[in-house]
């Protein structure tokens, strides 16, 4: 028979054994809510295993558990690239949006043993979970909004109408993101660069898996408000991957915008990027704030 101090000794290793595994679980909530009243910021928060799987979080003042938030999704061909590129997005969010949450994700990139899909569209579902698993801790909502950059583009309107099964996608900005895989431009290209970000997705693959991977074949008429820029004179992103998702939104009657800058590349400055700032601005007031 135990005596009262032996067993209230084992009560104890028994309740630190168990509180021990609780805090070896990634996926416990972090339920220490921040002060909401107050700006908070942090880099590098993990998501996941990976050391690419990180993002930079930033809570304005004053939020509450309806604040919206906004992702942004770098580019960089799904090889390459940072979200440090994605700071100048980030500063106009904070200066235009101050009530706006931001998350600047990192994702797992691309090499010849791992292919772009569906690797970073689940690192996306990762964090949108994370978010969401922590919203009271962070003090922020389930809605969201994205903003991505070429691959990032892409990746945010095929996440956005293909993945987000709790419609919490509020508007999705894609700024010269491939939208058409099956797009002649791209089947019948004699570019050698452009074939070799391409064949990330695999060598000769089957028409269905293109259009599994392209937002132009995933797009349904509940997708989000979808804002969209192109640049006439881009040598990675033919003119029609833009102007065929146009028409495809129109056609389901999707809420949508689409610019095209017909002496723009893969990317502008000047009055362009002004032109593009202000629209940007105008649809995420409307769908997102």
């Amino acid at each position: 028979m135990k005596t009262p101090k032996s067993a209230l000794l084992s009560i104890i290793c028994t309740f630190l054994l168990f509180a021990c595994s609780l805090n070896d679980d990634n996926n416990i909530p972090n339920t220490n809510t921040l002060n909401p009243t107050q700006y908070y910021q942090e880099l590098d928060v993990a998501y996941g295993n990976d050391a690419k799987q990180t993002f930079d979080i930033y809570l304005p003042a004053d939020r509450e558990n309806t604040t919206k938030v906004m992702i942004l999704v770098h580019g960089g061909g799904w090889s390459g690239g940072d979200k440090s590129e994605m700071n100048l997005f980030k500063n106009f969010v904070r200066q235009e949006h101050p009530n706006v949450a931001i998350v600047n994700m990192n994702y797992r990139l691309a090499d010849d043993n791992n292919n772009p899909y569906p690797m970073q569209i689940n690192d996306i579902t990762s964090v949108i979970n994370h978010l969401k698993e922590n919203s009271e801790h962070y003090t922020i909502g389930d809605d969201f909004g994205f903003i991505g950059v070429s691959a990032g583009g892409h990746l945010s309107l095929l996440w956005s109408y293909a993945f987000d099964t709790d419609n919490d996608v509020k508007m999705v900005c894609s700024v010269v993101g491939p939208t058409n895989f099956t797009d002649p431009a791209y089947l019948n290209n004699n570019d050698a660069h452009l074939q070799e970000l391409l064949d990330l997705f695999g060598v000769e693959p089957t028409t269905a898996f293109l259009e599994e991977v392209s937002p132009l074949h995933r797009v349904t008429a509940s997708a989000p408000p979808t804002i969209l820029f192109y640049g006439g004179q881009d040598p990675l992103i033919p003119t029609t991957q833009g102007t065929a998702l146009r028409d495809e939104l129109s056609d389901l009657g999707v809420t949508h915008e689409f610019t095209l800058y017909p002496d723009a590349g893969h990317g502008w400055v000047g009055t362009d990027l002004l032109d593009t700032v202000l629209k940007l601005k105008a649809f995420t007031q409307t769908y997102l704030e």
